[in-house]
């Protein structure tokens, strides 16, 4: 072989390495730099988060349970607005029972005050009338007034108001014990019953609350009565009698 033939010979091994090189072969593994990592799987835009869910569901659970706030009794009202005849006469009883006269003389008419009858019969000229400066005080006060005369012996009732409230105004377990009545009579006794005609019904409510017997021995001899009268004032009403009523000889 000459020279030419060895040169031809020795080029042709040289391109046939080149190309050698220059592919991979089938079945090797790629070099790291070829290597991708696989990307993770693509959320759904509706998938939320296991936390997210735990969440909403605890407080769904919250909102299941019964509330342990209390509501705001300092602002909760004792009546509704305007109040009716009885929830007023239960507001004001509700003060007559702790002796609260400073809640009483909120009630009181402005003008005309609280007439306080001890029996049935409403006496304009004797029965003792306290404006709402005279009720605030009533309780402190050790002055005494004439308040009308005993039933039976016909002797004066004559003590302070604080003597007076427990003998002719809370003297039994009304708040408790009563039945309520608007605008009707349940106590009756031999005394004249005249508040209808001193407090018309077309301007005055009165609620009575009656207990048909404090002590069993007297078989309801000993029934008592509180009637609370209310002068109407367009929706709202204004107290201008307390009625004390009993059995009577």
């Amino acid at each position: 072989m000459n020279r030419y033939g060895y040169m031809a010979v020795f080029a042709g091994a040289l391109l046939l390495s080149g190309c050698s090189e220059a592919r991979s072969p089938q079945g090797a593994a790629p070099s790291p730099q070829q290597e991708s990592p696989s990307d993770p799987p693509a959320e759904s835009p509706d998938a939320v988060p296991d936390e997210e869910v735990a969440a909403e569901e605890e407080r769904d659970q919250e909102s299941d349970q019964p509330s342990d706030e209390k509501p705001d009794e300092e602002n909760a009202p004792d009546e509704g607005m305007p109040p009716t005849a009885e929830e007023a006469a239960v507001t004001v009883l509700r003060a007559l029972k702790s002796g609260d006269m400073e809640a009483v003389a909120a009630w009181a008419h402005p003008e005309k005050g609280v007439r306080f009858s001890p029996y049935a019969y409403v006496d304009l000229e004797n029965d003792q009338t306290l404006s709402r400066e005279e009720l605030t005080e009533a309780m402190s006060r050790d002055t005494a007034r004439v308040w009308g005369h005993f039933a039976g012996s016909g002797h004066v009732i004559e003590m302070p108001y604080a003597e007076y409230h427990k003998q002719f105004v809370y003297d039994a377990r009304f708040l408790e014990d009563a039945e309520v009545h608007v605008n009707q009579f349940i106590g009756k006794g031999t005394t004249v019953n005249n508040l209808n005609e001193v407090y018309p019904e077309k301007t005055h409510d009165y609620v009575e609350f009656y207990i048909d017997g404090v002590d069993p021995q007297y078989e309801g001899l000993d029934w008592r009565s509180l009637r609370l009268v209310f002068e109407k004032n367009d929706m709202d009403r204004s107290l201008v009698g307390i009625v004390h009523d009993e059995w009577t000889p």
